[in-house]
Formats: C-alpha cells, sequence, structure tokens
C-alpha cells in the first residue's frame, strides 16, 4: 500500500516543478552536476536552492531593477513581460539553474545565450539617451541587487547565522557569472556589494513605468501557484526592500500583515525544504 505522505511529497514536488518548468515545451528541472561551476554544498548551491528565499529575494530584486532607466527600458522596448511575466520569470529562473547546478558546459552555453540576447537589445530612453543591454554598468547593478536579494531572502528564511565569511564566498563565487556576463563592477564581499549598491544607487529613477512593473510584479500568479501564496511572497520581498526602495514605488511597508506573512512563508518554506531534501 502505498504511503500516503509520499504520495504528497512526490505530488508536491512535481507541481512546485511544472511552475518553473513548461512541460508542453519539453522543460525539465535541471540535473544537478558534479561538474558544475560551483562544488556541491558550497554557499551559491546552498542559498540558490531555497526556493522561498530565492522566490523572495527574485522578486525584490526585480522591484530594485526596474528603478534603473536603462534596465526598464529594455524591458519595456524588447520583451513582452506585461503579457508573459511567468514566461520570464521562468526563464530567468531556469538561467540560474543551470549556472548553478548544471554542468559547467551547459552554463557556459547559456551565459553565452544571453551575452547573444543582449548584444541585440538597445534603444534610446525617454531623454534621448541611447542604452544598451550589454552596458557594464547597467549589468552591474542587475547582478548586485540579485546577489544582494537572493542572499536576504535565505538569511530571512534559511539561516540568519550564516557566518560573513560564507556570504563573502557567495559573492565570490556569484562573481563568476557575474563578469562572464561582462558586469563591471562585480563585488567579491558583502562589504563590496554594499558599497556598490550605494555607489549605483544614484544611477536610479522613480517612474510611473517602474511602478506599473512593479504592481504587475507583485500581483501576478503563476499559473499553478495556490491562491494567496503570490500574496505572501510579495508581501515579504516589500519587507526585505529599504525604505527609499520603498518609497520610490510608493510602495507601503507591510505592517499588519508583516507576521502573519512571514510566518506563513516560514511554514511554506519549511515544508518545500522537507520535500525537495528527500527527492
Amino acid at each position: 500500500m502505498a504511503d500516503p505522505i509520499e504520495s504528497l511529497r512526490i505530488k508536491l514536488v512535481e507541481h512546485v516543478r511544472g511552475v518553473f518548468n513548461d512541460t508542453s515545451k519539453g522543460e525539465r528541472p535541471t540535473p544537478p552536476s558534479d561538474d558544475a561551476l560551483f562544488e556541491k554544498d558550497t554557499p551559491i548551491r546552498m542559498v540558490h536552492a531555497d526556493l522561498v528565499g530565492m522566490m523572495t529575494g527574485g522578486i525584490r530584486s526585480l522591484l530594485l531593477q526596474m528603478l534603473h532607466p536603462h534596465a526598464l527600458q529594455g524591458v519595456l522596448d524588447h520583451s513582452n513581460f506585461r503579457e508573459d511575466m511567468h514566461g520570464r520569470l521562468r526563464r530567468t529562473a531556469q538561467f540560474i539553474a543551470v549556472t548553478t547546478f548544471g554542468h559547467r558546459d551547459r552554463a557556459h552555453a547559456a551565459i553565452e545565450r544571453v551575452n547573444a540576447i543582449h548584444s541585440k537589445v538597445s534603444g534610446t530612453l525617454p531623454d534621448g539617451a541611447p542604452y544598451n543591454a550589454a552596458n557594464p554598468r547597467t549589468l552591474a547593478w542587475v547582478h548586485v541587487v540579485e546577489a544582494q536579494s537572493f542572499l536576504a531572502g535565505y538569511l530571512r528564511h534559511v539561516r540568519p547565522s550564516m557566518p560573513v565569511a560564507e556570504q563573502d564566498e557567495y559573492y565570490r563565487q556569484f562573481a563568476v557569472i557575474a563578469r562572464a556576463l561582462g558586469a563591471d563592477p562585480v563585488p567579491e564581499t558583502r562589504h563590496e556589494a554594499e558599497a556598490i549598491f550605494r555607489e549605483l544607487r544614484s544611477d536610479l529613477r522613480p517612474t510611473p513605468e517602474a511602478r506599473e512593473i512593479a504592481q504587475l510584479v507583485l500581483t501576478q500568479r503563476p499559473e499553478g501557484t495556490p491562491p494567496g501564496v503570490q500574496a505572501l511572497l510579495g508581501a515579504e520581498a516589500i519587507a526585505m526592500l529599504p525604505d527609499w526602495g520603498r518609497s520610490m514605488l510608493r510602495l507601503k511597508r507591510p505592517v499588519f500583515t508583516a507576521l502573519p506573512a512571514r510566518a506563513a512563508t516560514w511554514g511554506v518554506g519549511r515544508t518545500l525544504r522537507w520535500a525537495f531534501k528527500q527527492n
């Protein structure tokens, strides 16, 4: 007789994988490789393996990335983000998975594909200034907020006591991917990340378009996601934003819902870690 708990666990794993992989197109989860860019049980693989930390951190990073006029305009001009936001987010998640856990050949191929796409993304800002997706400084902002956000999600939901030395190692590992994508400057420690974050903040602009994309990110619900889960993740992502970021996006810090959202998100994360740990 089948174990009902085990059957439930398998169904949960399959359901979550379906959210991140379009099975109708033959997409499958990235199999972890012993010949990946990064060794097992190192900081980048631990951080990027936690779904809730990555989802809350991913939402936070998108909100901050859209405040950069060059990154925002590239999305507005060269993607169908409004019509297929789930598809775009899924492709980003797959890129992170392949470059973190996949065989190094697959990782390098994925990086080359992204670089080829970036080389074709260019245009003009509303003020007439040119932009292009391969700009090292723009890529630096995209990278530093991703790295900070993913790590913040992990620290908040999984391992608040993670030693600073391991956090620094996370930045050094993630820098390998950032440099291959052409980002500059790229942090290799938490201290450097904080300094670059402060420096690049001067490039940001609060625009109606940034606020529009922020609302799309916070209200979208990927197919297959249980009702209410996206709201919990969004509330956590907003809580993780710096005060000035919430102000620029005209978002209010969760107050009455903050503790329930964090508790519920913690519970979801614990359940997912249980399900995937045995897989």
